[in-house]
């Protein structure tokens, strides 16, 4: 329980702090600190993800503008690349997705450190 706690703490404090979230954190969590494997931590992860964002969604709703002309299409588009995202991933070996996400991981890393630094310069 107190690594549960601890690994959704840091997930928590790094979503506050830098913006970031999602599978980007919550997976690399769930795999590398609780070692669940990684199928298991995919679909944890949404199961968090879909929770956190209701209650955002309702703390949020009441106090300000919410765009829906952008927020309807963007999640629909998301929604259909989700379900043929897993339609692929059931084809496709754990193995190599889980390098593959690595990588992704790596490459989004990369991404914010060029902008970053540029920003700092």
């Amino acid at each position: 329980l107190a690594r549960i706690l601890l690994a959704g703490l840091v997930v928590g404090l790094l979503t506050g702090l830098f913006g970031v979230g999602g599978g980007f954190v919550i997976v690399p969590a769930l795999v590398l600190a609780l070692r669940l494997p990684a199928p298991a931590a995919v679909g944890t992860s949404l199961l968090v993800i879909a929770v956190d964002s209701a209650a955002s969604l309702a703390a949020r709703g009441g106090g300000g503008h919410v765009d829906w002309a952008l927020v309807l299409p963007f999640t629909a588009a998301a929604m259909a690349g989700a379900l043929a995202g897993r339609r692929a991933a059931g084809r496709l070996p754990a193995a190599l997705l889980t390098r593959s996400f690595a990588v992704l991981l790596l490459a989004v890393a990369g991404c914010v450190a060029v902008t970053g630094g540029a920003a700092l310069a």
